[in-house]
């Protein structure tokens, strides 16, 4: 599996926004056009998008149908590009639901921790298209969109799924997340050394160094990053940054 650099868009309220450390008091609006960001992101020959309905996972059930089947529109214009989705994923009739839209991979989080059996049948129903959301600050799992916190380490959840047949495993530190101070890739390593499933770093991102730097951990496991707010304010250029990895 090649290294891959996936640009993110969060949707709150059906806008692109970007959160500082999970904090939805927190949130920076770039724009009220889901599918135009996605566009943009598109043109530079991305090989996946990742999209979070921020208001899903807050409220438990999704709450941007209408943002998503549009970014999937655009997705599906340019060569038919992947999109994974999360936020709000907590039952079998949902993840079915949203994969309708054609979207081509869910992403359970809160439910991977309190029911895990629920993500192996969906895993089960719709193999290759099931991934786990692993969002930990100070290495444990916090669930309800980041708003309650767990005992359940990060380590040990990725654990937990090794034999269920999921398509990746997305790790995210919420410390990190949107502040742009760079990945912990040290914790990314440690999940991907403890299992099998391609493991996708998560938050933090701020530099091309930083890019480098987690594609350089494809040795252990790492498959791709998620980039989102430094792709919005410049400081990262998506175009260098994918000629950078398809030179790691």
């Amino acid at each position: 599996m090649s290294f891959e650099l996936i640009p993110a868009i969060d949707l709150l309220g059906g806008r692109c926004v970007r959160l500082a450390q999970g904090r939805y008091d927190q949130a920076t609006e770039y724009g009220d056009d889901p599918a135009a960001m996605a566009g943009r992101f598109l043109a530079a020959g991305i090989q996946r998008l990742h999209t979070v309905d921020l208001d899903g996972a807050k409220a438990g059930e999704p709450r941007n149908g209408e943002a998503i089947r549009a970014i999937v529109a655009a997705a599906k214009a340019a060569g038919s590009v992947p999109v994974q989705v999360g936020g709000g994923i907590r039952s079998v009739a949902i993840a079915e639901a949203t994969l309708a839209l054609g979207v081509e991979r869910v992403i359970f989080g809160t439910v991977a921790l309190r029911e895990p059996d629920l993500v192996r049948e969906a895993a089960r129903a719709f193999p290759g298209r099931v991934a786990v959301g692993i969002d930990a600050k100070d290495g444990r799992v916090a669930v309800e969109g980041w708003l309650e916190a767990s005992e359940t380490t990060a380590v040990d959840l990725a654990c937990r799924f090794e034999d269920a047949g999921v398509a990746a495993i997305i790790h995210t530190d919420i410390s990190r997340d949107g502040m742009q101070i760079g990945p912990n890739l040290e914790a990314t390593r440690e999940i991907a050394r403890s299992v099998s499933i391609p493991v996708i770093a998560s938050g933090g991102v701020g530099t091309l160094t930083h890019i480098e730097a987690a594609a350089a951990g494809g040795r252990d496991g790492v498959a791709g990053v998620i980039v989102g707010r430094a792709l919005y304010t410049g400081a990262v250029d998506l175009a260098e940054a994918l000629e950078a990895v398809s030179c790691s």
